[in-house]
């Protein structure tokens, strides 16, 4: 089985039902089928090669772009729009795509023409007319469906393979663990070049028979009127948005009320977010686990786990197992290690990285995630830190996340991000940022003395900087290396 076989057979099962509502218009599913032909017809035109960029806003229109590029027999390759100019030609470079699909109006906003030989914008294709009829092309279920690069927070992006194979085996591991039904409504706010919008808000939806709303930009107080619009029951999103979602003074817990899973990924979710979220809104937020290797979810926790804190268990057929980073050993219950993955969710590899490739797995055929995590007599994980950003203060290891949960729970504080600093007595220490909640001011001695009130000494940060704004990349996600250039000149 392939995606465009799969997506046909959900659309022809339900031609009429509408999968999909973004901010023009909605879709039916014989709406995305003709659609997809269009598109098919269209890329067959012009190009011969396996691989076909797509710069779209999250939308309905990107679900119809990515079901014509798979029944094409193509692979494809959503792209980041949030990139700089440089990045995203090298990753049109290094996919080695020579055609992009695009919203002209999304091309016009990020104010420069990618370097590729030819762009197919949506704007100009007749929709409206009768496409050529056809059948998917074949594809091994071990062929590729997409190209997902990452979001280069260590260096250039990589671009990840993940098979037909893949993506089908996460949407039905979710759809089993989560038990997604057709009446169930999804609030699409992630974008879809990511692989949490991709599985969990586009093919789930599609493969499924259930609908998406989605909105191409995320104004907190507008996703509040969609919710009370479209009374979804399910939302992904990453904890910054659920923190955003608190500043709407209006938002009550009735508006709320429709929802039957409120999910957060990316990174982890802040004890604080979580806490007020739920005393404000009576809803509690569950975290979620994965990575685009994985395509992306491994782990959720559900409401009635009542484990906050944890990611909750595997997904059926995920395979999990802490080792020790150093030679491998699986690690007893409850003891930090490495988490390491196998299951056929799991990727084929980085394009044109056959070394890394080779190195991002064990001997065992395990993917190594990077994660610190340890995992409970009951299967519950988790995630404790990033290995490459431990630092070893004095001897004893320090992730960042701990302090960072501690500063946001200052009242004052709206984000922070920390890293360590080379130090001559201790090896290494702790560096805080700090981004405050608007109209806040703060003394730093308060902060420190917060954070000594709450953490061991050693975890104490040595310095606290406040910065207008912490550096995230197009996920959300707090990029801790971009804060190193920070760290000079050094401040008492």
């Amino acid at each position: 089985m392939n995606l465009g076989f799969a997506l046909t057979k959900s659309f022809l099962k339900n031609p009429l039902r509408t999968f999909m509502v973004d901010d023009t218009r909605s879709y039916r599913g014989i709406d995305l089928m003709v659609a997809g032909m269009h598109i098919a017809d269209t890329v067959d035109a012009k190009t011969s090669l396996p691989r076909v960029g797509m710069l779209i806003p999250t939308s309905g229109v990107f679900a119809a772009a990515a079901y014509g590029v798979w029944i094409g027999g193509r692979t494809a390759v959503p792209m980041n729009y949030l990139l700089d100019e440089k990045t995203l030609n090298y990753v049109i470079k290094d996919c080695g795509c020579d055609l992009i699909i695009a919203s002209r109006k999304l091309i016009e906003h990020i104010g420069f023409i990618p370097k590729v030989k030819t762009i197919v914008y949506l704007e100009d294709i007749d929709f409206k007319s009768l496409p050529s009829p056809r059948l998917p092309k074949f594809a091994a279920t071990n062929d590729l469906a997409v190209v997902l690069y990452t979001s280069g927070t260590s260096g250039k992006p990589k671009g990840v393979m993940l098979s037909h194979g893949n993506l089908l085996s996460n949407a039905s591991q979710l759809h089993e663990h989560i038990h997604v039904g057709k009446s169930d409504v999804f609030l699409g706010i992630l974008p879809q070049f990511h692989s949490f919008g991709l599985t969990g808000l586009t093919l789930m939806p599609m493969l499924f028979g259930c609908k998406a709303v989605y909105t191409a930009r995320f104004v907190p107080k507008k996703i509040v009127g969609l919710i009370k619009k479209h009374r979804p029951s399910i939302y992904l999103a990453i904890p910054s948005m659920y923190n955003a979602m608190l500043t709407v003074k209006d938002a009550t817990a009735e508006d709320f009320a429709s929802f039957r899973l409120l999910i957060s990924g990316g990174e982890p979710l802040p004890e604080d977010v979580r806490t007020r979220f739920a005393d404000r809104f009576n809803q509690p937020i569950v975290e979620a686990y994965g990575l685009t290797e994985t395509a992306p979810g491994t782990n959720v926790l559900l409401p009635s786990d009542d484990r906050a804190g944890t990611v909750g268990r595997a997904l059926p057929g995920v395979d999990l197992r802490i080792v020790n980073p150093a030679n491998g050993q699986v690690l007893p219950h409850s003891t930090d290690g490495e988490l390491r993955i196998k299951g056929p969710n799991v990727m084929q590899g980085y394009l044109g990285l056959e070394e890394e490739t080779r190195e991002a797995f064990d001997a065992n055929g395990y993917f190594k995630t990077g994660d610190m995590a340890q995992i409970d007599a009951d299967g519950f994980l988790k995630i404790t830190g990033r290995i490459k950003e431990m630092m070893i203060v004095g001897g004893e290891n320090v992730f960042p996340r701990e302090i960072e949960e501690i500063l946001n729970a200052h009242p004052a504080v709206h984000d922070s991000g920390v890293i360590g600093q080379t130090d001559s007595m201790r090896g290494e220490v702790p560096i805080g940022f700090i981004e405050l909640e608007e109209d806040q001011t703060v003394d730093l001695g308060e902060i420190k003395q917060w954070c000594r009130d709450r953490l061991p000494g050693y975890k104490v940060p040595k310095r606290i900087e406040i910065i207008d704004a912490l550096p995230r990349n197009g996920t959300g996600k707090i990029m801790r290396r971009a804060l190193s250039p920070k760290l000079e000149p050094a401040k008492a």
